[in-house]
Formats: C-alpha cells, structure tokens, sequence
C-alpha cells in the first residue's frame, strides 16, 4: 500500500512575525471594491437566515437544552474529554428533549461544527453564535456556512475505501459544486461524476509535480505517484459526498441528479466571490457598549480604530471602561478579544491592575501576557517572547478564529507566517494538542482556503482527528 504520510511542507518564513502584531492584521483590510451582487433569483439574507435556522433548528435546540441543563463545572457531559457526549448524557437530553440517543449525537456534532456550542473537558457552554441567533442573520449563515465548509465530518467516511481516495474527492468536490452553482438547475449524477474524475486526475497530476523545497532534488520515494490505483471507483464516494452535502442542507439528492438548495447555491457563490458576510460599523460608536464599539472598529484602519478608543474612553470613567472591555474580551468572538486588548493600550497605565487580573484566565492569557510585557517597555517585536510556545500556539489559533470569522481566504493563508513552528506538521500537532475550542473550524476553513492540495489534505486529516477525538 502507497504511504499516505503528508509531506513535510515547510512554512516560508522569511522575517519572524510577532505575535504581538497579530490581531492587529485583522484589522489592515485592502480597499474595499463594490460588493458583487448575487446571482439573480437568490433570497435576500433574512430568508436565506430563516432557512439556515429551519435547517439547523435541532442542533439550535439540543445546544440550548445543554446551556440550561448542563451548564460550566457540570461533570459527565461529555464521554472523555473530546466532545462525545457520555451516554447518561445524551439519554437525559433524549428524555427532555423527545428523541432519541442517536439523534441527540447528531445533533450535538452539527452544533459544534456550527459553532452553536463548545466543549471543553467535561463541561459544555454556547458558543457566540448562539447568543446571536435570534438577532442576527449574518451569526446565523456564518454558523450555516461553517457546517458546509465541514461537510465531509458531518457524515462518517465510507470505512470500504482507502483514506487517500476519500481526501481527493473531498478536494475535488469545490469544482463540482461551482458547476452545480454555475449550472443553476437539476444535474445528472453522471456529469458529476465525470467532472469528479476530471479533477481527481488533476490533483494527482499536480501532487506529483511538486517538489518539497525549491532547490532540492526529489527522493526517489517522492517520484512515485503517491495516489491510489487509477481504477479506484469514484461513483461511491461521489454518492457519499452529495449524501453528507444533502444532510447539512447545501443540496438536493435523488433521482440521478442533485440540485443546489438556495442555501447552497449562496454559500458556494460566496466561496468563489471570497465575500465575508460582516457586520457593518454602526454609527455612532462613541454611544455604545464596548462590544458592539469594538465591532464598529472591525472595519477600520489602525489608526482611525484608536481614534475611536480615544473618544469612546473619553465618553465615560476610566474603571468603567476598562471592566467593559475586558467583559467583552471574555466573549465567544475571537476578533473581540484581540480589539479589546488593542483598545486596552490605548488606556495604558490605568488598565494594568484588571490586566493583571485576568492572567490565569486562559482565554485572556496569551492577550494578558503580551499587553503587560509591552506595558514593561517590552519592544512590540519581542514582546512574544513572554509567552510559553503552547500560549502561542493557542493565540494563533484563536487569532484564526478571528481571520476565519471576520476576514478573507488569503488573509487566513497568510496567517501561517505568524506561526511559531517551524514546519506545517509541527504546527497541525501542537494546534490538535492544545486544545482551543475552535481547533476543528479553524483547521476546516484553513483547509478550504490553501491552495496547496497537499497541504489542504494535511489540514483537513488533523482537522478530522481533532473532530473525532483521533
């Protein structure tokens, strides 16, 4: 059997980026161009919303079953550790709920790859999209478009075939679902199916005309084709990957042809747009709370965005403030965090007993940790020193977070650069082990947007393993 061991890509780092620096690269946005209209005959964002809830209602309702029921500190949650719920658990939740111990799994794996809960050891607690759904649209397709972006964990692999084969389709299925959006219609499986063997065979092409290090001869090793056997049967996979697709939601499967749903024809057209669904600075930020100030700052330059801190703390008494924004760093969204702390040095020297407070909170550590050594005259270049490699690793990670929800496809391939580690590998093994609750969106959305199919595939196994606890 062929080995299926990724290569060992190695991140390009041509000048250490300081963590530091970080969150700040959320912020530093290009030039907006005017935003593409959709294709016609799409529903506007509030009916595609309602979808996305109607689609997602279950996994709404068990994650709000355990934010009531289970709550912080509750033991026996989960099973051990890694987000299955234990089986006390899911028959209680069956019980109160009405269904039955399968279907409460299904629905808490969709709740967590919509980002609608999160686990962390045997206690559960809702996620940021949660508390927004009732109110907000974009939380809402932002949680749907997760699930579709993780579609392939969504529903189990078909165990009959080798793993290689299944990553190749799962790569390959970004091209079928443009032609079904392109298509605008019902499509024969068939054409499907003879698109999937198309790209099939231009990624294993494509994996074999890439060498590991410009410079370096090749291995005899990695001359093989490292692919599965050409005759390897694509038409069951292709069932199983439009069977996983019709299961969140994004199309329509039966009859020998598949049609994108109205959800899914929006979802892949902002794919290929590369469009974020944000919210828009509100007016007048100076007049409201820290969390929805600092969301209005999201789309600002880093100088216009300190302005705004300036006259926001102006507004009101420094303590008030300062507890404020560190309330809103405590939040779900990671882009908050990191704009709290921005605005907490534009405070200085009266935030520094609330930042030192909030030290052994391991969510505001990593943020806590660098804001005081830049606060100790630390130089910004350096200040990430003052972080263990494992607060680093999960800054980065939670930095992702941030780019994955807020920003674009290439900024979250550029966040790579800002990794401590050495190599992509590296990376993947100290991001499983430390144990960020968003590890498995991060690693999806990564996928989704390298260009490297190689180290896409990469991506996408550790994302899996994480998922199921591997």
């Amino acid at each position: 059997m062929t080995s299926r061991i990724p290569r060992d890509s190695r991140l390009r780092l041509v000048r250490p980026r300081p963590l530091a620096a970080t969150p700040r690269a959320v912020n530093q946005r290009r030039p907006r161009r005017p935003s593409p209209r959709p294709p016609e005959g799409t529903p506007a964002p509030a009916e595609l919303a309602r979808m996305a809830r109607t689609g997602l209602a279950g996994a709404v309702r068990v994650a709000r079953w355990a934010d009531a029921v289970l709550g912080p500190g509750s033991a026996g949650a989960t099973a051990d550790g890694k987000a299955t719920l234990s089986d006390p658990t899911a028959e209680r939740a069956g019980a109160d709920l009405g269904l039955s111990a399968a279907q409460i799994r299904a629905e808490w794996d969709t709740a967590r790859l919509a980002g609608l809960v999160e686990v962390h050891g045997d206690s559960a607690r809702p996620g940021w999209r949660l508390r927004a759904w009732d109110r907000d649209d974009s939380a809402v397709l932002r949680g749907w478009v997760a699930l579709f972006d993780a579609w392939s964990l969504a529903s189990p692999e078909p165990e009959e075939h080798e793993a290689a084969a299944v990553a190749e389709v799962v790569s390959a299925m970004p091209q079928v679902l443009s032609f079904l959006q392109l298509s605008a219609g019902p499509v024969p499986v068939v054409q499907l199916l003879d698109l999937l063997q198309q790209r099939v065979t231009e990624l294993r092409t494509e994996r074999c005309e890439v060498s590991y290090e410009p410079g370096t001869e090749r291995s005899a090793a990695a001359r093989v084709d490292p692919a599965p056997a050409v005759d390897t049967p694509l038409e069951p996979l292709l069932d199983w990957a439009l069977r996983a697709l019709a299961a969140v939601g994004a199309l329509t499967y039966g009859d020998g042809q598949a049609t994108l749903t109205p959800l899914g024809s929006w979802a892949v057209w902002v794919k290929l747009e590369q469009i974020c669904v944000a919210a828009q600075s509100p007016a007048g930020n100076i007049e409201q709370s820290a969390e929805d100030m600092l969301r209005g700052c999201a789309q600002l330059r880093p100088n216009a965005a300190r302005a705004e801190y300036r006259a926001w703390l102006a507004a009101r008494p420094v303590g008030s403030a300062v507890t404020q924004l560190i309330d809103a760093a405590r939040g779900e969204d990671a882009l908050l965090r990191g704009l709290a702390f921005e605005a907490l040095r534009v405070v200085g020297g009266p935030a520094e007993p609330d930042v030192h407070a909030v030290v052994d909170e391991p969510a505001l550590r990593p943020y806590a940790l660098l804001w005081l050594a830049e606060h100790d005259g630390a130089d910004p270049e350096d200040a990430h020193e003052a972080l263990t490699r494992e607060e680093a690793t999960w800054l980065w990670v939670d930095t992702a977070a941030a780019v994955a929800d807020h920003g674009e496809a290439p900024m979250l391939v550029r966040h790579l650069e800002s990794a401590v580690q050495p190599t992509v590998p590296q990376l993947l093994d100290e991001v499983r082990a430390v144990g960020h609750p968003r590890t498995v969106q991060v690693l999806v959305a990564l996928a989704a947007a390298h260009p490297d199919p190689a180290l896409a595939k990469a991506v996408r196994r550790a994302a899996f393993q994480v998922h199921t606890g591997g």
